[in-house]
């Protein structure tokens, strides 16, 4: 029964009637113009309605023949969900505490560095202090 379907799904692809929508560039605009012109409108839907019964009834025996995979996947898809969500937590709490380490870091860091240029400045000072206390020492 399975080729039966496959062959009958085959048979409406490659319909002349048919191939037209599988087609890159169809074109609606096109098509409908042709089948005006042609004056064959009501076999043409009537053509399309039988195709898009088939298709269905295809469909169908394939959500039917593949009912257990379906699920099997819906299923996974869920549970990969939930450790996408769980995953999302974890990285927003690792970049919080990434966060809070920064701050640690970053402010100590600052103060040191404040800290070295007051003493660069300090030690600036004092030499030029030292200069001036040996020019007056010498001088008198």
């Amino acid at each position: 029964m399975e080729d039966g379907k496959e062959v009958s799904t085959n048979s409406l692809l490659k319909d002349e009637c048919y191939s037209d929508f599988l087609d890159e560039d169809f074109d609606v605009k096109t098509y409908t113009a042709q089948a005006i012109h042609h004056a064959v409108i009501a076999e043409q839907l009537a053509k399309l309605a039988q195709g898009i019964s088939q298709l269905d009834k295809e469909l169908h025996s394939q959500v039917v023949a593949r009912h257990e995979d379906l699920l099997a996947q819906a299923t996974g898809i869920e549970s990969l969900e939930g450790v996408l969500q769980m995953m999302q937590t974890r990285i927003s709490a690792l970049q919080a505490a990434v966060e809070r380490m920064r701050t640690k870091i970053v402010d100590p860091y600052n103060k040191i560095v404040g800290r070295i240029t007051q003493l660069a400045r300090l030690q600036v000072s004092l030499n030029i202090i030292y200069v001036i206390v040996n020019y007056v020492l010498q001088c008198c």
